[in-house]
């Protein structure tokens, strides 16, 4: 049985433990054993950590030790897995760069803040979005600083109604790349819990962790 452990905290805003209510049961019924976790000492564990399969972070800004980060960023560079999502994963710790570079971007706005917008499925073919058609979303909408070697599976336009200078621009939604030996997914879906009774979001979100797994 695959080993997954999800560590949640940091600002209340984004509902850090509604979402790790979601997701463990999810893990489980996809076949995972699961521990939920408070706390970042979670990566100062190495043993523990190297005999993991999948890391979902689930910490919205706050800060991270360096002994913390080193945890997290050799484990999955040894092969251990690492998925997640909005402020979880990509708004996380916003001084550490090199954690910012494992994920493959870093959240830097969102205009309008709660709008609709679509997701484009860009890439048809690959199993964490086949059979998955274009959706909608009333949530914010991410503006990114993003890795051009990620390999992105969604995008969403904007279309400048709150920022005009950026109008038209494309923006990677859903991505999935390498850290060393890890795989590493990361979807910008995800503001709060709620967000994910879009079943596309929640469907695209589940399917990125199993891949991401060892």
């Amino acid at each position: 049985m695959k080993k997954a452990l999800i560590v949640w905290g940091g600002w209340e805003g984004h509902e850090p433990k509604k979402c790790a209510d979601i997701f463990a049961p999810a893990l489980r019924e996809r076949g995972f054993e699961v521990e939920v976790s408070d706390t970042l000492d979670s990566y100062l564990d190495t043993e523990k950590l190297l005999a993991l399969d999948l890391v979902v972070p689930i910490w919205t800004m706050g800060t991270i030790s360096k002994e913390q980060e080193k945890g997290l960023l050799d484990a999955i560079g040894s092969g251990v897995g690492l998925g997640g999502w909005h402020g979880g994963m990509a708004d996380s710790f916003r001084n550490n760069t090199t954690y910012q570079w494992m994920v493959g971007g870093q959240w830097v706005a969102h205009p309008g803040n709660i709008i609709d917008y679509t997701v484009n499925i860009t890439n048809h073919a690959d199993p964490i979005t086949a059979g998955i058609n274009d959706f909608q979303m009333h949530s914010e909408q991410y503006y990114m600083h993003v890795d051009p070697a990620n390999q992105v599976l969604a995008t969403t336009t904007f279309n400048g109604d709150h920022a005009p200078w950026v109008a038209g621009t494309v923006m990677p939604v859903v991505w999935k790349r390498t850290w060393q030996q890890g795989r590493v997914f990361y979807s910008s879906l995800g503001h709060v819990a709620s967000d994910f009774n879009v079943a596309e979001a929640k469907e695209i979100q589940l399917r990125g962790m199993v891949w991401a797994s060892r």
